[in-house]
């Protein structure tokens, strides 16, 4: 018997700590430049089956419209049986529109590696059983013919939009634009159109609830959604999160359009430096509310030089982002 899978590519539930993940419009949204570097430990019950990082450094230069940062993204699948890394540089350009409205238009263009440890994969016709109910079972050597290559390099482009005011935005990006061809066997060409193009189509509100103080820091409120789709699965994420003084905390839904996937609990503190999340993904599917343990998140975000303390200085809703 056989199935057919599709896997996709990994998303932050931390989407404001990794904005360049998410949109490359979103690069360079503060004049000051800021590091941001993310953690993801997926279903953790399943022994290391998804464990992804991410760093980026991005700037805005008023001089110029645009916004410039470059990115890194790591992704481990199986103990290590598939490794995707990714490094890319990422642009955007500002544009001043009328009645207080901007809009963004950003590029990113970078190298995707993925590596295969063919001496980790075990195939049916190695099991033998031992005899023993419940006893071991004996691995014969894999007989398998190996691909033609286990390391691909190839190229990958993403474009993004951004439009927005000091109230709301909303964001449309399309990662993997040229479907780059990251198989591993020569054979599968007839059948493999490379790797999926991913959707990402988002929004939020910023709804201020009290003016800053001489530190720059006050109470909003950031509604937002994230709809993402990418070989044939469908992701929808709203929630809001609150931010009060130098702490703040978020709930979302997330829904994959034919049950309900999971919560998302988020956590945090920041300074003038540094801004430190956690969040919890509670799995409550029927499928794995049993087995994934969950999934859990780290960001961190860096505001080099220190945190912009005008907010009138952006004039944007973007808070939630830096």
């Amino acid at each position: 018997m056989s199935i057919q899978m599709s896997a996709q590519d990994p998303v932050f539930s931390q989407f404001y700590n990794a904005p360049i993940q998410l949109n490359p419009g979103l690069v360079g949204l503060s004049t000051q430049a800021q590091v941001s570097i993310n953690y993801r430990n997926q279903w953790p019950a399943w022994p290391q089956v998804y464990q992804s990082y991410a760093a980026s450094y991005d700037q805005y230069f008023e001089n110029l419209n645009s916004g410039f940062g470059v990115q890194i993204l790591s992704d481990d699948a199986g103990q290590g049986i598939l490794k995707t890394n990714q490094i890319s540089a990422v642009y955007a350009y500002q544009l001043q529109l009328d009645n207080g409205m901007r809009a963004r238009i950003g590029l990113e263009g970078g190298i995707i590696s993925t590596q295969l440890d063919w001496d980790k994969l075990i195939f049916f016709e190695q099991l033998v059983p031992t005899g023993i109910e419940g006893g071991p079972t004996t691995l014969l050597p894999n007989t398998e013919i190996v691909p033609d290559q286990l390391n691909n390099f190839v190229l990958d482009l993403s474009v993004g939009g951004l439009f927005y005011s000091k109230d709301f935005y909303v964001g449309i990006s399309l990662k993997h634009l040229n479907n780059p061809d990251n198989k591993f066997r020569s054979s599968n060409s007839d059948t493999y159109t490379g790797l999926p193009s991913r959707l990402i189509i988002h929004g939020g509100m910023q709804i201020d609830l009290d003016g800053y103080n001489k530190e720059g820091f006050g109470a909003f409120i950031a509604p937002s959604v994230l709809f993402t789709r990418q070989a044939g699965l469908s992701q929808l994420n709203a929630g809001a999160l609150y931010n009060h003084d130098r702490v703040f905390g978020g709930v979302w839904l997330r829904h994959t359009l034919s049950n309900f996937d999971a919560a998302i609990f988020s956590v945090g503190v920041r300074s003038e430096w540094v801004k430190f999340s956690y969040s919890f993904d509670l799995t409550i599917s029927d499928a794995f509310v049993t087995r994934t343990a969950g999934s859990h998140e780290i960001g961190v975000l860096i505001n080099v030089g220190g945190r912009q303390k005008e907010r009138s200085r952006y004039e944007d809703c973007f808070s939630i982002f830096r």
